[in-house]
């Protein structure tokens, strides 16, 4: 059971994108387009952990070679961010120097999403690309797209 996953041919699309993808565009636009802020939705209080879709590939490979029981096995990293501090590492990896605003209107959502994956370490896995080093990988493969706002 994998933890929430951005990488490589995610979704962008602002009406039903997951969180990073959809911050990664607002930001990518937003310095374009010379915008003076960015709005991130509720008080970015939630917490969330976040996968590389590498790490995944790494972890089910792992596991098809090396498990053989019975029962679910979480793959994620087994750290959080919250939804601002993760929209802050966004907006410095992408450069954009405006200011983030929160819209409280919009929903926060579950307050923490963090997986148990002591059993996937315990096995002798562990993820390898940090949430920084993944950020900015995704943000090379697309900071030239042109989106159609």
């Amino acid at each position: 059971m994998p933890t929430n996953l951005y990488g490589p041919n995610d979704n962008y699309d602002l009406n039903n994108s997951h969180v990073l993808p959809a911050l990664l565009r607002k930001f990518i636009s937003a310095k374009n387009n010379g915008e003076s802020s960015v709005t991130i939705w509720g008080t970015g209080n939630p917490l969330r952990e976040f996968l590389h879709a590498d790490d995944l590939a790494s972890a089910c490979l792992f596991l098809m070679e090396n498990y053989n029981d019975s029962g679910l096995v979480n793959i994620g990293v087994g750290e959080d961010i919250s939804i601002l501090e993760l929209a802050k590492m966004v907006k410095q990896i992408v450069g954009f120097t405006g200011d983030i605003l929160k819209d409280t209107n919009k929903p926060d959502g579950t307050p923490r999403k963090l997986m148990d994956v002591s059993k996937l370490n315990n096995l002798g896995w562990k993820a390898s690309i940090s949430l920084e080093e993944g950020i900015n990988r995704v943000y090379e493969e697309i900071k030239n797209r042109n989106w159609s706002e």
